[in-house]
């Protein structure tokens, strides 16, 4: 095989034309012959019995070209993307037989190429850290959710419903005087002030005792479900059986020893911070990242193929399928529930996909104009924390994962980590603070007008 010519011919397009020689081009065709020649017909001999020359004389010189262009094709156009050092965008070729015969194969391919871009300005980049506050009532509102989850509902006697109350009625609606389909329950238990029921249902629950009988009005909604009570004006006729109510636990060290590992609610609040806050610093680093990164996208100066794009969103769709059939749900079905068709779909992840091809491309051109590369020793632990992730030998990852496109990865960390370190960030005021420099700015304006 040889490389005859690359030529550019449009932005991220080069015509390749490449010979395959005379001997290896033969012995593919000879390949060929063998694997079909079993299945051929010749008048004379017996089925598969042919010598290749007279299936040849037969059926014409190039019968068994077509099956060894394909065989040669794929390590030739190899070969000659090598040499010409080019990196391929995707494996749709636009093909063409220049000549072929006994001389060899030539043949044109029209690749799509990795894009070249340009980028300037991605040190020093300004961004804005969001502060990291956790304060007495952040903790407190974790407690309460604590709290609310280990409550109990206990039977209320000698008291009226109020809203917060379970109330467990029968119920059954009339308009005009006729009872309506899907008005009528028994033993429904109703939380007071959910706004679960028509508007003014629940707050006429509210002041009746337990065992009461009474009648509330109502006006259905204009755009309720069912057209046929739409604005319609309707009595319930409700019987109260039980009223419920939420009995929260005390919360103290004995709440926190049931709760959690601690035997002090000041040793369970005080971890509860520290998961707060490192929750809150994650968020916060996060948000700076993608700051960077926006900072980033903004700088690729370039002419991108939509190929690029459209196998992001392929790989994207593709994990989308897979997390939806790991939930029991198949894609098409998931389409067919939703009324939306996988254009729609692609349509959705581009945006993201475009973005994250430009992140990509960003980093990578910073890594080569950083000289940041990956070393053998970095590259191969790698390779063994993977292995450690996935419960798998180190030469089962190694087969799965080509050394160069690892290597890679770990150059772009490398980029990535570089714009981190050279960044200039300026943390954001607390909203608190904030808040009152504002209010404190506005009453000097007020004094000043005065």
């Amino acid at each position: 095989m040889s490389l005859k010519s690359s030529n550019q011919v449009e932005t991220n397009r080069y015509q390749l034309e490449v010979e395959v020689d005379a001997d290896i081009f033969e012995k593919a065709v000879n390949q060929a012959f063998h694997k079909q020649g079993k299945r051929i017909s010749i008048p004379g001999f017996r089925k598969g019995k042919a010598p290749r020359a007279f299936i040849e004389k037969y059926y014409g010189e190039q019968f068994f070209y077509e099956d060894a262009v394909n065989a040669v094709y794929p390590a030739a156009l190899d070969e000659a993307v090598k040499e010409a050092q080019l990196r391929l965008v995707d494996e749709k070729i636009d093909f063409d037989v220049v000549s072929i015969g006994k001389e060899g194969l030539v043949f044109k391919a029209t690749v799509t190429t990795w894009p070249q871009i340009t980028i300037e300005d991605y040190k020093g980049l300004a961004v804005t850290k969001q502060p990291v506050v956790v304060a007495d009532e952040d903790v407190d509102a974790e407690v309460q959710k604590v709290q609310e989850r280990n409550s109990r509902m206990i039977t209320v006697d000698g008291r009226p419903a109020q809203m917060g109350d379970a109330a467990v009625i029968d119920f059954e609606g009339f308009v005009d005087g006729v009872a309506f389909e899907g008005g009528k329950a028994e033993n429904h238990t109703l939380d007071l002030g959910s706004g679960q029921f028509i508007p003014g249902f629940e707050e006429q629950v509210v002041g009746h005792n337990t065992g009461e009988k009474f009648d509330i009005t109502v006006t259905f909604p204009e755009d309720y479900q069912a057209s046929t009570l739409q604005g319609k004006e309707a009595i319930f006729k409700i019987e109260l059986h039980e009223i419920k109510m939420k009995e929260l636990p005390a919360v103290d060290d004995d709440f926190a020893k049931d709760v959690s590992e601690f035997d002090t609610l000041d040793a369970y609040k005080e971890d509860i911070r520290s998961k707060l806050t490192e929750a809150r610093e994650k968020e916060s680093q996060d948000l700076l990242e993608s700051q960077l990164i926006d900072l980033l996208v903004e700088r690729v100066q370039g002419e991108i193929p939509d190929a690029m794009y459209q196998n992001k969103i392929n790989d994207d769709l593709r994990d989308f399928a897979y997390r939806l059939q790991s939930q029991g749900l198949d894609f098409n079905t998931y389409l067919k529930y939703t009324g939306m068709n996988e254009n729609t779909i692609r349509d959705h992840f581009k945006p993201q996909a475009e973005k994250q091809v430009k992140v990509r491309l960003a980093l990578e051109k910073i890594a080569e104009l950083e000289k940041l590369t990956a070393t053998e020793k970095e590259v191969e632990a790698e390779f063994e924390k993977l292995a450690k992730n996935y419960s798998m030998e180190v030469e089962k990852v190694k087969s799965f994962i080509p050394a160069a496109d690892l290597a890679q990865d770990l150059a772009v960390e490398k980029a990535i980590q570089l714009v981190r370190d050279s960044a200039k960030v300026a943390e954001e005021k607390p909203a608190k603070e904030k808040a009152t420099k504002e209010k404190a700015k506005k009453e000097k304006t007020a004094e000043d007008k005065e």
